[in-house]
């Protein structure tokens, strides 16, 4: 039996930022994997970020984890999405080599001090008096430690399904794991049945690329990673294309032999990535629906076709690709498939991801109901700090809906639960305009410092980021002559002052931004492009975002109202039952998850209010 300070169950992107975060915090860790080759896998889309995503990213790596670290050393695609929208909803989307992603954090994971890789199926966990787990491996090989991270992603009793044809595997064919639902439910643990899906992947020689849209990525935009030195280039792009009437009329014909229809699926898919059958169904009015191809890695011809999920017989996913244009000779070079998989229900989980009852367990990333490696990757950057700081006997950390689109995702699912696959999307987020990726290491880097997580060289760059910022901002109080300004207004279509302007005001005319009137003056010419966007950013929409800063003030005050952990809500009068029951299963921290409890009505809050402040006065706390 060998002894660890913590054991990290699955080696996806929950569990490398677990077991990283766990490790580079000075613990001795165990990071057990099905399948070495598995490790980092990008099962799905070779692509990291997208709307939302990107942000959780940019977050995981404020904090100090790898994944936009990572993603910026083996990218061969960047774009920023809904470029013509405001900052709330842009978002960075890269297309990933999914190869080098692979083992590029191998290497990382192997490199790192206090980790230890092993390949292994973990079949049972029991925990013993002292407080230790023991996990037993399938080989009969047995580890303790303190504390346990489950990342088993979407490996629990997973079943790939193609028509009528099932298998008991995980993604691609890996090994999935048998048992370990068994002993959950030992735990007391309730679990759920969720499914997703993954498109087939096509021979790149073969697509007609003359009749596609091409999609370019961008040059000289933020990096996923704050750390990352040099620009990455784009070395690759995408395609567009769409399906058509030809398309949606072999899926209609073909609906009775559609696993997703005849009950061969029995688990719960995510409403907002379906299959394409799905999207035919339920959007009947649609003509077309966009597809993109995206290559898998430079060192294959593989194509991913994003947006053509389907758990379709074989014969009937060769004609619905060959209806497609551009793809009318295409050779499929792996099918698509459906994979149903165990998952827990999320609401078992406190804020900080441990479970209830159970000191020292965390459960992070798909096995949470989530969708997505960002999601993913952010909860396992989260439960690995707490494991972390259980271990050294320190208060756990819980990011407020206010601190990032971390917090605003695991308390969705830990506070409201979800009954399909959680996809993080700008829309939950009611603070999005202050929750941007660019100023992500403003808002965590100071928190992933003081949990130990941020280390030297990470908390040098912020500082220099901080410092660069107060200089730019000093050049806001320059002022131009309406004569000097003539040209940059014309152009533009801007009214010409009287008086002399300052480049704060200017900045704060709809179609002049600090670009322009750095490519006309080069007063920014010593500022790198984050900076001048951050300041951009934060001078044309600083009422919105004064006004959202005082929203998340009255926020906090209601987050501030904590509910001692041994409140009793059936002792006092004027709680609803329904109420004491969602409070009572939920345990929330303080009186504003309280109040996102469904079924815990406003007036409820009120008579709570006033009941936990009773409390703490009978207890003198």
């Amino acid at each position: 039996m060998e002894n660890f300070d913590a054991i990290v169950i699955g080696a996806g992107h929950a569990g490398c930022e677990a077991a990283l975060a766990l490790a580079r915090t000075g613990h001795k860790t165990l990071l057990l994997s099905l399948n070495l080759d598995a490790v980092a896998f990008l099962a799905c889309n070779p692509s990291i970020g997208g709307t939302a995503k990107g942000q959780l990213v940019c977050e995981i790596d404020a904090l100090g984890g790898e994944m936009g670290f990572n993603t910026d050393k083996t990218l061969i695609q960047l774009r920023m999405l809904n470029r013509g929208k405001g900052p709330a909803v842009q978002s960075l989307r890269a297309q990933a080599d999914k190869v080098k992603y692979h083992s590029e954090m191998k290497k990382t994971l192997e490199e790192t001090p206090n980790l230890f890789l092993r390949q292994g199926e973990a079949i049972s966990i029991e925990e013993n008096a002292d407080g230790c787990k023991t996990v037993l491996t399938a080989v009969g090989k047995s580890y303790t430690a303190k504390a346990v991270v489950f990342a088993t992603g979407v490996y629990l009793k997973s079943r790939i399904i193609i028509g009528d044809y099932t298998k008991d595997v995980g993604p691609n064919g890996f090994a999935n794991a048998q048992k370990l639902s068994d002993s959950l439910k030992a735990l007391g643990i309730k679990l759920l049945r969720f499914k997703t899906g993954t498109p087939a992947r096509i021979n790149g020689r073969s697509i007609d690329y003359s009749k596609l849209e091409v999609q370019y990525g961008e040059e000289n935009i933020q990096n996923f990673s704050f750390l990352t030195k040099n620009k990455p280039k784009n070395v690759a792009v995408c395609y567009l294309t769409y399906t058509n009437e030809n398309t949606h009329s072999i899926i209609k014909s073909n609906l009775d032999k559609a696993p997703v229809f005849s009950g061969l699926i029995k688990g719960v898919g995510p409403r907002y990535c379906p299959s394409i059958e799905t999207k035919i169904v339920r959007f009947a009015d649609k003509e077309r629906h966009q597809l993109f191809l995206e290559p898998e890695s430079l060192s294959t011809n593989e194509v991913y076709i994003q947006g053509f999920s389907t758990s379709m017989p074989v014969d009937v996913q060769e004609q619905m690709v060959h209806s497609v244009a551009g793809l009318e000779n295409a050779e499929i070079m792996r099918d698509s498939y459906a994979i149903e998989y165990d998952c827990i229900e999320p609401t078992q989980l406190l804020p900080t991801l441990e479970l209830k009852g159970h000191k020292g367990l965390f459960f992070a990333g798909q096995i949470n109901g989530t969708s997505g490696y960002e999601e993913a990757g952010a909860q396992g950057i989260i439960a690995g700090i707490n494991a972390s700081l259980y271990l050294d006997g320190k208060e756990q950390l819980v990011l407020k809906r206010s601190d990032g689109y971390i917090g605003v995702l695991i308390d969705d699912i830990v506070t409201k639960g979800t009954n399909e696959p959680y996809r993080m999307m700008t829309s939950r987020a009611e603070y999005r305009l202050f929750l941007r990726s660019d100023n992500a290491d403003l808002r965590l880097t100071e928190i992933g410092r003081k949990v130990g997580l941020v280390n030297d060289e990470r908390w040098q760059v912020f500082l220099d980021k901080k410092q660069k910022l107060n200089e730019i901002f000093e050049l806001l109080s320059v002022k131009f002559k309406p004569q000097e300004l003539e040209e940059l207004f014309t152009e533009n279509g801007e009214s010409l002052p009287r008086e002399s302007m300052s480049v704060k005001n200017i900045l704060k005319r709809s179609n002049i931004d600090a670009f322009k009137l750095n490519e006309k003056f080069g007063l920014f010419k010593n500022f790198d492009y984050e900076i001048i966007n951050e300041m951009n950013i934060m001078v044309k929409y600083e009422g919105y975002l004064k006004q959202q800063e005082e929203e998340i003030e009255k926020f906090k005050k209601n987050e501030k109202i904590l509910i001692p952990e041994n409140f009793d809500y059936r002792k006092y009068h004027g709680l609803r039952l329904e109420a004491i029951e969602k409070l009572e299963t939920i345990k929330p921290l303080n009186i504003g998850q309280a109040s996102r409890i469904s079924g815990v009505s406003p007036a409820d809050i009120a008579v709570l209010s006033v009941l936990v402040k009773k409390f703490a006065k009978e207890n003198n706390e």
